[in-house]
């Protein structure tokens, strides 16, 4: 993005303060658009787990000039890594390395990113109008729930997310499995590392994970995030069950747990995560754009959900700055298509065989596919599909990954 002045400033809404909107509402400021930031809550907050930056979303908020000031909150991770109990069978061992020794993926707090980018667009010429939620659109012109239309805009930015009343003709299909998650101290004297991403699994039906996100503000404490894969149908009997018997559950899968269930003293310090699946076949139309699970919700087995939305956000200031209104929508199409049907594909491939009631998916990943997960080529297209650079999405872009470590030119006044 050159920060130019545009030949013809618009005027564009974009509906959701999430990642990808933050992120679509700097970009396009600094661009010199007139940008307008609808957000539902009073007071913009993250919804979410800890979860990973890959090379990718890292160069969208290293074009950002946001890349240096993450890492100081978050966790670098070189490895994921996990296994099939009771018998103890490597079935994730993916490497980072693999694939470009100075790849790795950031494990953050949403509350830390979150809190970078909002600040960031406080700062930017961004007009910010929460407690407004938006029910629809029309001829560039917004409606809420409690105030009267506003537009028209020139270009309307939907990253609404899953709910979205601006993509509702294409219904999100809910997923029979969520999680369960909490954020935890980080136990510094623990037996889990503090460069991976570890998980234990018992069949596809239980599932937990350990994961250090780092802390949300630079110098404060550091944090795990701590998850527990639930089928939709149990979320009510687990909340009925006494806690003890849940822990008791948890820590029969994976002993080495035992030190962070015991900062878990409620029912109520677990969150609650659904996961939702739809693909819009077409993210743009009638001066709407989609971005973000607006246009491709899936579940987090790929861990690509926020870098997915900084990519839509980059590429959409890209088209943005390079096209004709008339043709913003199709660009921005054109650049994110290819590499989100990849991955929705992937993701829809890899969940049941992690995630799931199937009795023959774990037995064939425990006895054939971790096995061969060590032959070449496959550390190689593990680690890219990790990173998520499989397809080359940033090319497209005009972006190199992340690296970390890489020097870096040294700003000019």
């Amino acid at each position: 993005m050159t920060g130019r002045i545009p030949s013809r400033m618009m005027a564009i809404a974009i509906c959701g303060a999430g990642i990808g909107g933050l992120a679509s509402a700097l970009l396009l400021a600094r661009q010199g658009h007139a940008v307008t930031l609808f957000e539902r809550f009073e007071t913009p907050q993250p919804v979410g787990s800890g979860f990973m930056l890959q090379p990718t979303g890292m160069a969208v908020l290293e074009a950002l000039g946001l890349a240096d000031a993450i890492a100081e909150r978050g966790a670098w991770v070189d490895r994921l890594f996990g296994r099939s109990e009771p018998k103890g069978a490597v079935v994730l061992d993916v490497r980072y390395a693999a694939l470009d020794p100075a790849y790795r993926g950031l494990a953050v707090q949403r509350a830390a990113l979150f809190d970078l980018l909002y600040e960031t667009v406080k700062r930017e010429a961004v007009m910010l109008r929460p407690g407004m939620i938006v029910t629809g659109a029309s001829k560039g012109t917004l409606t809420f729930a409690d105030y009267a239309p506003t537009g028209p805009f020139d270009l309307i930015v939907d990253a609404l997310g899953t709910g979205s009343a601006l993509s509702g003709q294409y219904p999100a299909r809910a997923l029979p499995y969520g999680a369960l998650w909490a954020t935890l101290d980080w136990p510094e004297d623990g037996p889990f590392s503090p460069h991976a991403l570890e998980q234990r699994y018992h069949m596809a039906s239980r599932m937990a994970g350990v994961l250090p996100v780092g802390s949300v503000t630079a110098g404060a404490s550091e944090k795990a995030t701590f998850f527990w894969s639930l089928p939709h149908a149990a979320r009510e009997d687990w909340r009925n069950r006494p806690l003890d018997q849940w822990k008791d559950e948890v820590r029969t899968l994976w002993p080495d747990t035992a030190i962070l269930l015991d900062g878990i003293d409620s029912h109520d310090a677990m969150t609650w995560a659904a996961y939702r699946h739809r693909t819009l076949v077409r993210p743009f139309g009638n001066g709407i754009v989609h971005i973000g699970d607006s246009y491709h919700a899936t579940s987090p087995q790929l861990g690509q959900g926020a870098n997915m939305a900084l990519l839509d956000a980059f590429a959409l200031a890209r088209a943005v700055e390079t096209e004709g209104k008339a043709e913003i929508g199709a660009t921005y199409a054109q650049l994110r298509q290819g590499h989100v049907r990849l991955f929705q594909t992937m993701s829809r491939l890899f969940t049941p065989v992690y995630q799931s009631d199937s009795r023959a998916l774990p037995i064939l990943r425990d006895r054939i596919a971790g096995p061969l997960s060590t032959c070449w080529p496959a550390p190689t297209l593990l680690a890219a599909l990790v990173a998520g650079t499989m397809g080359r999405p940033l090319a497209r872009l005009g972006l190199d990954a992340y690296r970390v470590g890489k020097v870096r030119p040294v700003a000019r006044s």
